[in-house]
């Protein structure tokens, strides 16, 4: 049944706009796998739009009214897709019905039990550890997640089992449209300020969230983060609503012991609540959590807590966590040259640029680490600048870029300056860079054997890293012609 708005046969012949992007691919995916015969646009090739051709999908590429066949059953968007969006304009002069891509994705979790992550940060993380771990254990889950695992296109998949795992995004209240089974939420920050103006509106969403868990379902929420605290102080109580907390709070129901790094690895340590463990009489349970970072831990143990609400037994899952390595632009490694690793963060917001620097300190020895930043969005910067500039003095010496603006027109006297000034209020070794063809070249300068490079920003900073690798090697072979055994032989 689809849900409230939505005709049952409104997704058998959708059109997206913008279907390459991160979150529309995903429900794209899902859709061909179940038979739809799914078209849409977006400004540019990607292997995430070959992947989606290869699949079956009608993929064109730029805006224009006659992409849109004429037998379409509805126009997917997003909330990035403008009004006067060609394609848009032209499903509503037709009477197409548009479909904001949550009512869809809601529409796909129909008939499953699912899991919906939520959380100012964490999210794909969290998500990606239930589908990996899930699969592992032979669950065979639907999934549907903000970035890719792997391979491009592996942002979603449509399985037999009965769980449905997704990305639930409070950016533009898209996630009221779920109703899940269990849903997460990992922490609760004022973000989304083009949306958000304080955080008594973050509240009342959030709030409008744990409302839609269906009856008899599961909140999951972090007993450690001050904003979730107070959310599950507003939320207690519902009728119908089982509340666990997770954390190293003393209090929680599912308790983190210790958390023990082992270069990008931590060993974690955690007590369950009674009917939680599997069986086993104390309770306790220690499991490996593939990437580093006390951060990443809590948010294995917020997964471990969800499966377990859905009666997957911890002590399963607890080691089919270890099975996740990884997904693209969460602490990525790139590769290494010249004795120099590179990695990627999608890190944008400051606790999750603290939360990566602090979690990468460790894996990087005696080495440098040395950070490429990438501020995202004007509202953003404006909101955020001075935290954003704190966090980065955390590095032993960051390079910023100008303001990426995604959707967003510009703001007057709102640029990167506003981070890079509170970096260096703070002591941060920082530098300003406008021009973004520059910074291979004066990375490749900086970085010394033993020193890791971030680049880091929800932007296309992602892009450089293989060209910083790419001048690396070719600094390191100058060296080697330069070397006196090179010139003896």
């Amino acid at each position: 049944m689809a849900p409230a708005g939505i005709a049952p046969d409104a997704l058998d012949r959708p059109h997206f706009i913008g279907i390459g992007g991160a979150g529309m691919s995903g429900v794209a995916k899902v859709l061909v796998q179940r038979g739809a015969r799914v078209a849409g646009s977006d400004t540019q090739d990607s292997p995430i739009v070959a992947a989606l051709r290869e699949l079956g999908a009608t993929v064109h590429l730029g805006h224009a009214a006659g992409n849109v066949a004429p037998d379409a059953t509805s126009v997917v968007v997003s909330s990035a897709i403008r009004a006067d969006n060609l394609e848009l304009v032209t499903a509503r002069e037709r009477g197409i019905p548009v479909v904001h891509r949550s009512d869809a994705l809601a529409a796909l979790m129909d008939g499953h039990r699912p899991i919906a992550v939520a959380g100012t940060h964490g999210k794909t993380t969290t998500t990606s550890m239930l589908a990996v771990s899930l699969g592992t254990l032979g669950r065979d889950p639907s999934y549907v997640i903000g970035g890719d695992l792997d391979v491009p296109g592996s942002s979603a998949e449509h399985g037999g089992g009965e769980i449905f795992v997704a990305e639930a995004d409070e950016s533009d209240r898209s996630f009221h449209k779920y109703a899940p089974e269990v849903a997460i939420i990992l922490n609760v920050e004022l973000d989304h300020h083009a949306n958000y103006a304080s955080m008594d509106e973050i509240y009342d969403s959030f709030r409008t969230f744990v409302e839609r868990v269906r009856p008899g379902g599961t909140l999951v929420i972090s007993a450690d983060h001050p904003g979730a605290r107070e959310l599950t102080g507003m939320v207690a109580g519902r009728e119908g609503l089982r509340v666990l907390t997770y954390g190293e709070a003393a209090d929680a129901d599912v308790r983190v012991l210790g958390v023990v790094p082992d270069g990008l690895t931590s060993e974690v340590t955690v007590q369950l609540a009674k009917g939680l463990d599997g069986g086993d009489d104390d309770g306790e349970i220690t499991f490996t959590v593939s990437v580093p970072g006390r951060h990443y831990a809590l948010n294995a143990v917020a997964a471990l807590t969800a499966g377990a609400a859905l009666d997957v037994p911890a002590r399963e899952l607890a080691p089919a966590i270890a099975s996740y390595t990884g997904v693209k632009r969460r602490l990525q490694p790139k590769g290494t040259a010249a004795g120099v690793r590179v990695i990627d963060s999608y890190a944008h917001h400051p606790t999750e640029i603290a939360a990566d620097l602090e979690a990468i300190r460790g894996g990087a020895g005696d080495g440098r680490v040395l950070v490429v930043f990438q501020p995202h969005l004007f509202s953003r910067t404006q909101e955020l600048g001075a935290e954003l500039g704190e966090a980065l003095a955390l590095a032993d010496a960051s390079v910023v870029l100008d303001i990426y603006p995604a959707r967003e027109d510009p703001v007057p006297g709102i640029t990167s300056a506003l981070v890079i000034d509170a970096a260096a209020r703070h002591g941060a070794d920082v530098t300003a860079e406008h021009d973004r063809s520059a910074i291979p070249g004066l990375i490749a300068g900086m970085a010394r054997p033993g020193d890791l490079v971030l680049t880091m920003g929800a932007g296309d900073v992602t892009d450089l890293g293989p060209e910083i690798l790419a001048r690396l090697q070719t600094r390191r072979a100058r060296s080697a012609l330069r070397s006196p055994a090179s010139r003896e032989s």
